[in-house]
């Protein structure tokens, strides 16, 4: 009886000392999912990667798992999952939750983001407070930003203005896009960029639209013959931040939360490095590729967007709750 009541004394003691929430507390592991190659150079990837070898070197009792390549969940259902446990991290293009929350529409909308260095300046707007606050509201929290600029290409022709893509089947990235090539006369397809290969190599699509780095990482130069690279007018800007659930983020404790924050604001910043060369690396491997590589002039940029201005931006002003001021918030962004 005295040994018991000695070791509880010092039981009490120990948490006094140190608080309720040991040093020597079980560790914890996070499940990171996404959908895009591992192993292969794929910068997206790579940020997660660098987050999980960043926070083990960090010894604060925290583990992250990455599974790359839908392997664990696929691409479209990483959101849900989030919320529901199933997995606790993601490299997540944010548009692809869009049919649960409208409002993330905006972070692929045609001309909206225009360069990296526009994106920069876009990321700490009142338009991307707004974003994380309905990111926040549904259980899920943003670690580090990250956007993609993005191309057009066709099985069999090129793609420059909107007259080229009338009787065309069409994979879009997500719908505000799909409105857009539906305005210039295509037909929309609606795939997982994992899948467009396949479907480009069946003959389910002759034409697709995507982030560089997936046009590279997905070997789609295999399937193409002429690119429309972003150059001085890119119209295809995707927001595509790593996230982690709230429910996971709340289970951590002070000094892994810390670490996590760090680990992602140096993958970020390793990110935002690298995006531009993306779209450098996308030009240079599909001209090794033999594929025709072309950019749009002014004129051909602003015919699109005026296409997407009584499409996507019509339409999410007047359907999404709160939609033409989100909006006005990005476009006020110079």
């Amino acid at each position: 009886m005295q040994t018991s009541r000695f070791v509880k004394t010092a039981a009490v003691l120990l948490v006094a000392a140190f608080g309720a929430a040991p040093a020597w507390a079980e560790n914890i592991t996070l499940k990171a999912s996404h959908q895009f190659p591992g192993g292969k150079g794929d910068v997206r990837d790579e940020m997660v990667q660098m987050i999980a070898r960043d926070v083990a070197a960090a010894n604060v009792g925290l583990e992250i798992k990455v599974f790359p390549g839908s392997s664990l969940v696929k691409a479209q259902e990483q959101w849900k999952a989030m919320q529901t446990g199933q997995i606790d991290m993601s490299a997540f293009p944010l548009d692809y939750a869009s049919g649960f929350h409208p409002q993330f529409g905006a972070t692929l909308m045609p001309g909206l983001v225009k360069s990296h260095e526009h994106a920069r300046r876009i990321n700490d707007s009142a338009f991307m407070k707004e974003i994380k606050a309905i990111v926040e509201q549904a259980g899920v929290k943003v670690l580090a930003d990250a956007w993609l600029a993005g191309a057009f290409a066709g099985k069999d022709k090129c793609i420059r203005k909107p007259e080229d893509a009338a009787g065309l089947k069409v994979r879009s990235a997500g719908a505000t896009f799909a409105q857009m090539w539906a305005g210039a006369g295509a037909s929309v397809i609606s795939i997982a960029s994992n899948e467009v290969y396949n479907a480009l190599q069946q003959g389910v699509v002759q034409a697709t639209d995507t982030s560089t780095g997936s046009f590279v990482s997905f070997r789609l130069y295999e399937q193409l013959k002429c690119a429309t690279a972003p150059g001085d007018h890119a119209l295809w800007f995707m927001y595509e931040p790593v996230l982690i659930s709230l429910k996971s983020w709340n289970k951590l404790n002070d000094a892994q939360q810390k670490a996590l924050l760090a680990a992602s604001k140096k993958a970020e910043d390793y990110f935002e490095s690298e995006s531009k060369k993306l779209d450098d690396k996308f030009v240079e491997t599909f001209k090794a590729n033999k594929v025709e590589v072309v950019t749009m002039t002014e004129a051909e940029f602003d015919a699109w967007r005026a296409v997407a201005q009584k499409t996507s931006y019509k339409t999410f002003a007047e359907k999404v709750p709160g939609g033409k001021e989100l909006i006005e918030k990005a476009l006020s962004v110079k």
